[in-house]
């Protein structure tokens, strides 16, 4: 007899989703559906028919989680609306910042699933870790883009100012001498998801994986041809949920997908594991990886050339711009079009766990639903930037948009 497990909200991750398993007698998953009912985010709304200057300011609230990907896919995609090639110190120091954002957010993650995998007797020295790695790679953010949280320091063009060589230097110093505390934290890290011993083929899927780069991003590598979004109650097919369901499902070739970590892995690494601790591996190896080409990049920044544009024409040529961003849970991508009116005529963004949210429900089928949120807490999912909008009637909450909403 199918039973009907519901985990609301699910827990350890940002903002509030729903996970719903129908299981059989033997407890196992036959069916996951996992969706945000975090509310409206609407920044969308907020930067059209404001300066192109606005928006990186704006989008970057779109999450305190992830503020770094955000603001580097706007100005990416207000760069391609109007234009604009940044110059080399501009891009590098660009990727210094998500490098090193790379690293702080996978630490955190791992402060998250700590009481999954860490046990009472390394618990302590696990957060230590984590604390340690996070102050280093926020200072790195801080010095380049100006703000640990939201980077102000980010612009259309580039980025406002290079660094001094002093603080090359510096940087360069403080992340060498970070890189053997990294290395015995992903060791630390994978070796406590092997020693866990979840069930062989967890959370394996054979959906394809997305990505358009290693560390940064890049649009080239993203057709937006080959994208479409359907609203949440043709997805799940359960009136229900298609009614609480907060984000559209994006479909890449016409399915869903993966973003994130494994899936660069997979594309450019040539890693070949699938599944909740193939993402576990793939995240905490990727720590190493971002942390060489942030050392990379000091070492090669030439710190008196320029690093933006300097003044530049807002008056848009009508192109819609893209931007796309490797964030730390998977392909951002920002969408802008700048009016010959220098106004921003059309925003939108399709976040990384957007992308999940759809693989992420049935990749928790197969196995027992106490495994569930396991599979959930693998994509390390940030509902806050998922949300979009959508209107219903107030009387019998039903959809009245028939399409994703572009206010």
């Amino acid at each position: 007899m199918s039973e009907k497990i519901v985990i609301s909200p699910t827990s350890r991750q940002e903002g509030h989703a729903e996970l719903v398993m129908e299981v059989d007698d033997e407890g196992i998953v036959t069916k996951g559906r996992y969706f945000s009912i975090t509310p409206v985010r609407g920044l969308e709304k907020i930067v059209t028919g404001k300066s192109p200057e606005t928006a990186p300011v704006i989008v970057q609230r779109i999450c305190g989680v992830c503020p770094i990907p955000h603001t580097l896919a706007c100005v990416e995609a207000m760069d391609d609306s109007l234009g604009i090639e940044p110059p080399k110190a501009g891009k590098l120091l660009r990727e210094l910042v998500i490098a090193a954002h790379h690293v702080n957010s996978h630490a955190i993650h791992h402060f998250l699933i700590a009481p999954d995998f860490v046990p009472e007797n390394l618990f302590a020295a696990a957060v230590n870790s984590v604390s340690e790695i996070r102050k280093t790679a926020q200072y790195v953010v801080d010095i380049v883009g100006g703000e640990g949280i939201h980077p102000s320091d980010i612009r259309i063009g580039g980025v406002a100012k290079n660094i001094s060589e002093l603080a090359r230097k510096r940087l360069y110093a403080r992340l060498k001498a970070l890189q053997p505390k990294v290395d015995e934290h992903v060791d630390l890290i994978v070796g406590l998801v092997a020693d866990k011993d979840l069930p062989k083929g967890l959370g394996v899927h054979d959906q394809p994986t997305i990505a358009t780069d290693i560390v940064y991003g890049n649009r080239d590598n993203f057709d937006l041809d080959r994208f479409t979004e359907m609203m949440p109650e043709r997805w799940y097919k359960d009136p229900e949920i298609g009614k609480k369901a907060c984000s559209t499902i994006p479909l890449y070739d016409g399915v869903n997908i993966e973003v994130g970590p494994r899936a660069r892995a997979v594309k450019y690494g040539g890693f070949s594991g699938k599944g909740t601790v193939a993402q576990h591996v793939a995240r905490a190896m990727e720590m190493k990886t971002a942390l060489s080409r942030a050392i990379a990049i000091l070492d090669e920044l030439n710190t008196s050339a320029p690093a933006n544009v300097g003044n530049f024409d807002v008056r848009g040529t009508g192109k819609l711009g893209i931007g796309a961003i490797e964030g730390p849970r998977g392909m951002d991508v920002h969408m802008a079009q700048v009016g010959e009116n220098g106004k921003t005529e059309f925003y939108s963004a399709l976040v990384p766990t957007t992308w999940n949210i759809p693989t992420m429900g049935p990749a928790t089928e197969g196995f027992h639903h106490e495994y569930g949120p396991h599979v959930i807490r693998g994509y390390d999912p940030c509902l806050s930037c998922a949300t979009h909008m959508i209107v219903i009637d107030d009387e019998d909450k039903s959809v009245i948009k028939s399409k994703m909403v572009r206010l």
